[in-house]
């Protein structure tokens, strides 16, 4: 069975820095595309930023050059790197792999809170 598990969010003072991490388990065979998600209270989710299996990456405008994600397949892993932190950053943050396995498709993980506020 495959699971995601989210690490990482917290509270924030408003430009700080936080790390999110997301790791994936179970009977893998591949993992395609990586995003990082995030949710608002009264908000539809929006996609933060992805990463293919080639490394190409993508941002909501919003958060370049403050945002960066990465992927490290051996240990099949998604990390967002947050800096700059503002409060309208503020949300639950969710992972999303496409992952090709007995039941292939898209995967997510709980969801992490991150908080900025001073």
């Amino acid at each position: 069975q495959v699971r995601l598990v989210e690490s990482g969010g917290g509270l924030v003072q408003p430009g700080g820095s936080l790390g999110l991490s997301c790791a994936a388990s179970g009977s893998i065979w591949r993992i395609n595309d990586m995003g990082w998600y995030r949710q608002a209270p009264g908000t539809e989710r929006e996609l933060v930023a992805s990463i293919s299996s080639g490394g190409a990456t993508n941002y909501k405008d919003s958060v370049k050059g403050r945002f960066t994600i990465s992927r490290d397949n051996t240990k099949k892993t998604s990390y967002l790197q947050m800096n700059s932190l503002k409060p309208e950053d503020t949300a639950v943050y969710y992972c999303k792999m496409t992952i090709v396995a007995a039941f292939t498709g898209a995967y997510w993980g709980q969801g992490t809170q991150v908080t900025v506020s001073s």
